[in-house]
């Protein structure tokens, strides 16, 4: 026996799960191919309405109440039947509930205005873009729940963007009022998605789909010898574009690549050498830098899977990329500074780490010294991580 909060439960699944297609079905000639949807009320046997006669007279009640002082209320037909049961007589009973319609569901979770803005917003963006029929159902909280200045901003963007494709701007430059930072960072999802749906692409990236410029990849570099500095009206620690770093009629004989700032911000004058800071996984820009592929090229990492998943990395655009301290012994010889890492690296093969870094590589991996080994550059004491520098850009 289903009472009225039984079918408000039910009715709620429902909308959750069937929303999509009843949104594609508004703009639709072949509507009723989901209508009506007839809800059963589960009408009890003789003998369990004769067990349970207490139940069976409060689910009756609440189907008469419900049909007297809520069915002008909420959408949906009640239909009642007869049962002529020997042990309790003639009994007319609910049957079951046909709902007509989205408006007569979505009436009994108190949610018809949301609904009705939906469907006006969904059928105007399809009637201006029939591409967007499949991807906006996707996004029935932003087409119901968004104020309307925020929908204004939204379709305002994507109409920009899709008159002016391959603008090569910076997102601020867009003339579409209320389109800041904080905006743009919590509605790019669904403005690529959009974007990409009308262009009959399946592009992901943001700035690629929408013909922008992203925001520049800066480079921390600093300059550890004083001659070179001095081509340089003397500046020594610079953070630049990567394009004003590739472009630079530079040839140090070292380059340290190193995974923490505070490392490499304490580097000391070294000859004829710079290093780059915090890259992380942003090792890929090492690849547009063509000086970088004519001099030593060391990288320092943590001692971890992250760090050998970022050298892997880093060699697919320099082969002959080395490294430091990222060693067994080095490993071992501070066992009382391990920590552990949060998540490992989801990589389990790295095919351009050498032999000797593939069984460090692996062994963390697997945890065989341990549950997630991780050994950060900056515990490594500083005196001792800096005569193994002195020694390798020596070529000692």
């Amino acid at each position: 026996m289903k009472f009225p909060d039984d079918i408000k439960d039910i009715i709620k699944r429902k909308i959750i799960n069937k929303r999509w297609e009843w949104l594609k079905m508004s703009v639709s000639e072949n509507r009723q191919a989901l209508w009506p949807l007839e809800i059963n009320l589960d009408i009890p046997t003789e003998k369990d309405a004769f067990r349970q006669q207490e139940t069976a007279r409060k689910w009756i009640a609440a189907w008469e109440s419900w049909q007297v002082g809520h069915a002008s209320q909420v959408g949906g037909v009640l239909v009642q039947t007869e049962r002529r049961w020997h042990s309790l007589g003639a009994q007319t009973v609910p049957q079951k509930l046909i709902l007509n319609g989205p408006e007569d569901a979505v009436s009994w979770t108190g949610e018809s205005e949301a609904w009705s803005r939906a469907i006006e917003r969904f059928k105007a963006l399809v009637q201006r873009w029939s591409a967007l029929i499949d991807v906006l159902p996707g996004y029935y909280s932003v087409l119901a729940d968004s104020d309307d200045a925020n929908f204004i901003r939204i379709t305002g963007m994507v109409s920009w963007i899709c008159a002016n494709p391959g603008s090569a701007l910076y997102p601020r430059q867009i003339p579409v009022a209320g389109v800041d930072s904080k905006w743009l960072e919590s509605n790019k999802g669904l403005v690529c998605e959009l974007v990409s749906a009308i262009q009959g692409t399946d592009e992901r990236d943001f700035f690629k789909a929408c013909g922008l410029k992203p925001q520049p990849q800066l480079i921390r570099m600093r300059i550890l010898d004083m001659k070179l500095r001095s081509r340089f009206g003397g500046l020594g620690d610079i953070c630049t574009p990567w394009e004003e770093i590739a472009a630079l009629d530079f040839k140090p004989a070292c380059v340290f690549i190193v995974e923490n700032l505070q490392t490499g911000l304490a580097f000391e004058d070294l000859d004829n050498s710079v290093v780059i800071m915090a890259l992380g996984y942003g090792v890929d820009v090492l690849g547009r830098i063509p000086w970088l592929s004519h001099t030593r090229c060391i990288y320092w990492g943590d001692i971890d899977t992250h760090g050998f998943a970022i050298l892997n990395r880093a060699r697919t655009y320099l082969p002959s990329l080395e490294t430091v301290l990222m060693d067994e012994q080095t490993l071992f010889a501070h066992r009382d500074l391990w920590v552990q890492e949060k998540k490992q690296s989801t990589s389990s093969e790295l095919p351009l780490l050498t032999d000797k870094e593939q069984e460090v590589f692996l062994s963390l991996k697997n945890n065989a010294w341990g549950q997630q080994v991780r050994l950060e550059q900056e515990r490594i004491r500083w005196d001792t991580a800096w005569k193994v520098i002195q020694d390798i850009q020596a070529g000692i």
